[in-house]
């Protein structure tokens, strides 16, 4: 028995050592590796396969699409006729989908008429910006499958030592599950811009001074109040109104906002885009949080007690009865102030930032729909909405995708800025348009020097017309990274990026970035020395508007 027994244990031993690597500990390799499941990612993934070279998008989400699968219904596009390429065929899909009967579950087409219809564009093909969350997922698995990408779901960046890099060059890198991923080429698309960080990449968080850039817009913005996300009346900040003694309310920093124009390191308030309904085949009442706590939304209750009726401005209409909803308001869906660290914490710590917006954005629903304070016309109005039950199903239909309205922002080859977006200089090497306002949301909530409680940095300032964005904001230093491209965390200002922050736009970036990246692999050149004009060539070949003269009509 003792001879088999050792003959048994060799086999099994050589077995084991001869086998290949586990999955978990061998290396994928693929002409391009996207990290990310952001729409800049999977529309990036979709260029670099047509292109004809070998990809794999490492998401660390489950789910594909970022905040355009992700509650983002109602897009935010500034001028329709700067977008083009895979971002407009995105778009002509969600029309696409809704010209078909049974895509209208709960309502007739007929009856939700023409909201969210584009113009036909040159390519003849029209295009729709209003739809579900689960269509736009839907889109973007679709691509997944037609280009026969390889994605691999809920892998995170393994931040302090995963990314191997030699001479100014990323040759890998390895997730949290023990995967390394090889390439020639590298796109960091995700929200917060991990890959670049851990690159050692340069970046800012936070507002830059208004002296920085020579800008306007920039750093703390007291006494700016645009929109309507500010306090109308004077409102006491204090438990006891009027009497400091008594302490501050919730939500309100005790600190001062800054001077004017100041550098700081805060950032843009996030929360959750909303899927609601009003039809009762469908709705399901907004869930009570386990640790509901009503005073956090005191400040609320004093605001609506002056008499104001705005709560419901920014419930924009989906197809099917649905809503995307966003903040609106000086105290809704935006956590103001509760994200600051959220850029460079870990993943840990941004779970738990992300559990509180969403514990605060469901208190809040919970509490204008049922606390009898709340005045009954818009507490009962409220109580007739509710989420979505068809949408989110493995979420308990909420989004699976915080607002990440910024985060990260590079310090690459160039960085735009609103002289850029303002159109007060040229712009080089241009990849893209973008058109909306610079748009920020709040950053602060204070108490003024009356003793009153305010909002600080929402801004909103419009373009005179669509503007170019550089090739340089995209790419780092050369000195850095010859071979990373950054789509999302762009090399802009604080306010700039405002502007830029759109999907669509996110999109079209991404799309640059993957051709950037495939003619830097043929040319075996450094992101940096490319020709601008080969890359021109071939964006607009593909339908990338790049200047006024080239919009679509």
């Amino acid at each position: 028995m003792k001879p088999n027994r050792f003959l048994f244990n060799f086999c099994i031993l050589f077995f084991l050592c001869c086998s290949p690597a586990s999955e978990s500990s061998q290396a994928y390799r693929a002409d391009v590796i996207v990290y990310g499941g952001t729409s800049a990612a999977i529309i990036a993934a979709v260029e670099v396969a047509q292109s004809g070279k070998s990809v794999m998008v490492v998401s660390p989400d489950k789910h594909l699409g970022g905040l355009t699968a992700g509650g983002l219904g109602w897009t935010d596009t500034g001028k329709k006729e700067a977008i083009g390429g895979l971002s407009r065929d995105f778009y002509h899909r969600v029309w696409r989908h809704y010209d078909q009967e049974d895509a209208w579950d709960w309502q007739q087409k007929k009856d939700f008429g023409k909201r969210g219809l584009g113009t036909r564009g040159a390519d003849g093909n029209n295009t729709m910006w209003v739809f579900e969350p689960h269509v736009a997922e839907k889109i973007f698995e679709d691509y997944i499958v037609e280009n026969n990408i390889k994605v691999y779901r809920e892998e995170w960046l393994e931040r302090k030592s995963g990314v191997k890099k030699i001479d100014g060059k990323i040759i890998s890198f390895t997730t949290l599950s023990g995967k390394t991923f090889e390439g020639k080429m590298f796109i960091d698309a995700t929200y917060e811009g991990d890959l670049m960080a851990s690159a050692e990449v340069s970046y800012h968080v936070g507002r830059e001074s208004s002296k920085t850039y020579d800008e306007k817009w920039n750093g703390v913005q007291t006494g700016v109040l645009h929109h309507q996300h500010w306090f109308w009346e004077n409102i006491s900040p204090y438990h006891i109104p009027g009497d400091p003694s008594s302490g501050l309310l919730p939500r309100i920093s005790p600190e001062p906002p800054g001077e004017y124009g100041a550098a700081d390191n805060k950032i843009q308030a996030y929360c959750f885009r909303v899927c609601m309904t009003d039809n009762d085949k469908n709705r399901i009442p907004f869930p009570k949080p386990k640790n509901y706590d009503p005073s956090q939304y005191e400040l609320l209750l004093r605001s609506l007690q002056t008499g104001r009726k705005d709560f419901f401005e920014k419930f924009d209409p989906l197809p099917n009865f649905k809503t995307d909803t966003n903040n609106h308001g000086p105290f809704s869906s935006d956590n103001i102030g509760m994200n600051y660290n959220y850029p460079e914490a870990s993943y840990e710590r941004r779970k738990a930032i992300i559990e509180e917006h969403k514990d605060y954005q469901m208190g809040l629903l919970w509490f204008v729909a049922n606390d009898p304070r709340v005045p009954a016309e818009i507490r009962e109005k409220l109580s007739q909405w509710g989420l979505a039950q068809d949408e989110f199903l493995d979420n308990g239909n909420w989004p699976h995708q915080i607002y990440v309205r910024e985060a990260r922002r590079m310090i690459g080859k160039y960085v735009t800025t609103e002289h850029d977006v303002l159109l007060k200089r040229e712009v080089p090497e241009p990849i893209g348009m973008g058109s909306y306002a610079m748009d920020s949301h709040n950053v602060q909530r204070y108490i003024t020097p009356e003793g009153f409680v305010q909002n600080e940095g929402d801004i909103g300032v419009k373009p005179p017309e669509p503007y170019a964005i550089s090739y340089g904001s995209i790419v780092p230093k050369k000195k850095e990274c010859t071979n990373l491209m950054v789509p999302v965390c762009v090399s802009s200002s604080h306010i700039a990026f405002g502007s830029i922050r759109m999907e669509p736009v996110f999109m079209i970036l991404g799309q640059s970035a993957a051709v950037a990246a495939c003619l830097a692999i043929d040319k075996n050149k450094a992101v940096q020395d490319l020709n601008y004009t080969d890359i021109e060539t071939i964006l607009v070949k593909k339908g990338q508007v790049l200047s006024l003269d080239q919009l679509i009509k």
